[in-house]
């Protein structure tokens, strides 16, 4: 069975809800995956949107994901912290989801989750980590790696 990640909210390659968006209430799009690894311990998952006028532009990382989990409800890190996941900083400067928020009139922009299944049930990173610290932290430990992408355009 192939690693794959899908969401209720989107289909692969479709639009974004608004509500997931910064035009929306600017929370996380409910995601579910299957087909991980036997082995796998956790997960990571960021969001990327390589469409951006600065180049790769950094949503979301979420890391330490129970390695059992199948999904990430709605709104995950927007209330009060339940479960030990942690948060990257974003390119907004945010240890949380920032959604989509391309600049009006720039056209389609493409965002990419993507899911990597990992052999190690913590990822060591520095504190405060960027995104993208935590994208290079997981690269050793990856199994394998399942994407989903969602389009957006003001």
């Amino acid at each position: 069975m192939p690693f794959i990640m899908n969401s209720p909210a989107f289909e692969d390659g479709s639009a974004i809800p608004t509500n997931y968006t910064c035009d929306g209430e600017n929370i996380s799009p409910p995601l579910e995956w299957s087909g991980a690894p036997a082995e796998t311990r956790s997960f990571v998952l960021i969001l990327e949107d390589p469409d951006a006028p600065s180049g790769m532009f950094r949503h979301w990382a979420v890391y330490n994901i129970a390695g059992g989990r199948t999904l990430l409800p709605e709104g995950v890190g927007a209330g009060v912290k339940t479960e030990s996941l942690g948060y990257g900083i974003n390119d907004f400067g945010d240890p949380h989801y920032g959604g989509p928020c391309p600049p009006k009139g720039h056209g389609t922009h493409h965002y990419h989750f993507r899911l990597a299944a990992l052999k190690v049930e913590t990822l060591t990173v520095p504190n405060a980590p960027k995104v993208t610290d935590v994208w290079d932290a997981a690269q050793p430990h990856i199994i394998d790696q399942a994407e989903l992408v969602g389009t957006y355009s003001r």
